[in-house]
C-alpha cells in the first residue's frame, strides 16, 4: 500500500511539471498572436455568406437595396458593406483577394458615374463579380454602364441594366444554382410564381 501511494504521489507530481510547462508553452506568442487564441479561432472562424454585396458609397443603397430585398426573398445570405474604388482602393482590393478564402463566392457590385468598383474587383479575384450600374450624374447612368461593361479580356464583369440590382441579386442566385440544389429549386419556384400571377393579369385585361 505504501509503494502504491509514493507511485501516486510521484504522478501527481509529474504532471503537475507537465502542466507548468504547457502552460509556459501557451503563453509564448507565436508570431505576435497567442497559441491558445489562435487554435480556437481555426476551429472556431466563421465562413462568410456566398455573395458579397458592396456599394461605391452610401447613396447608392437606394438602389442597391434591391438586391437585398431578392436575396431575402430567396433566403440566400450575403454580406454587404461600402468600399469605393477611389476613395478606398486598399479595402477593394483587400476585400477581393480575400474573397474566395472566406467562403464568398459571387460579388455583386454597384457604383456610379466612373463607376470602377466592379472592374476594380474583378482585377483581384477570379470569382464571378456582378457589376450594377447606377443613374447618376450629368449622364444618367451611361457612363457607368460603359465604365462597368467595358472590360478587358481575360477580366469580365457580368453587367446587367442601369439601376438593375435585382436582375444581378437574381444572376447571383443562377450562379449559386449551379453549386446548390436548395437555390435552383427556390428559383425555379419564383419562375412559376411570376408566371401564374402574368396569366392571373392577362387573364383580367382578356376579361376587361
Amino acid at each position: 500500500m505504501k509503494k502504491k501511494a509514493r507511485l501516486s504521489g510521484k504522478a501527481v507530481e509529474g504532471m503537475k511539471g507537465l502542466l507548468s510547462d504547457l502552460g509556459g508553452i501557451a503563453r509564448k506568442p507565436l508570431n505576435g498572436i497567442d497559441t491558445i487564441k489562435s487554435a480556437l479561432d481555426v476551429g472556431t472562424r466563421k465562413k462568410a455568406p456566398p455573395v458579397g454585396i458592396l456599394l461605391g458609397s452610401a447613396s447608392d443603397h437606394d438602389v442597391m437595396k434591391g438586391v437585398v430585398e431578392v436575396l431575402d426573398e430567396l433566403n440566400v445570405a450575403y454580406e454587404i458593406d461600402i468600399a469605393s474604388a477611389h476613395r478606398m482602393p486598399d479595402k477593394v482590393a483587400a476585400y477581393a483577394k480575400a474573397a474566395r478564402e472566406r467562403g464568398v463566392e459571387v460579388i455583386v457590385c454597384g457604383a456610379g458615374m466612373a463607376a470602377h468598383l466592379a472592374g476594380a474587383v474583378a482585377a483581384n479575384t477570379t470569382l464571378p463579380v456582378i457589376g450594377v450600374p447606377l443613374k447618376s450624374g450629368a449622364l444618367a447612368g451611361v457612363d457607368a454602364l460603359y465604365a462597368t461593361v467595358q472590360m478587358p479580356s481575360g477580366v469580365p464583369v457580368a453587367t446587367v441594366a442601369i439601376d438593375g440590382a435585382k436582375n444581378a441579386a437574381y444572376l447571383a442566385c443562377e450562379i449559386l444554382s449551379i453549386k446548390y440544389p436548395n437555390i435552383a429549386d427556390r428559383l425555379a419556384r419564383h419562375r412559376a410564381e411570376s408566371r401564374a400571377a402574368m396569366e392571373k393579369t392577362a387573364e383580367k385585361i382578356r376579361k376587361t
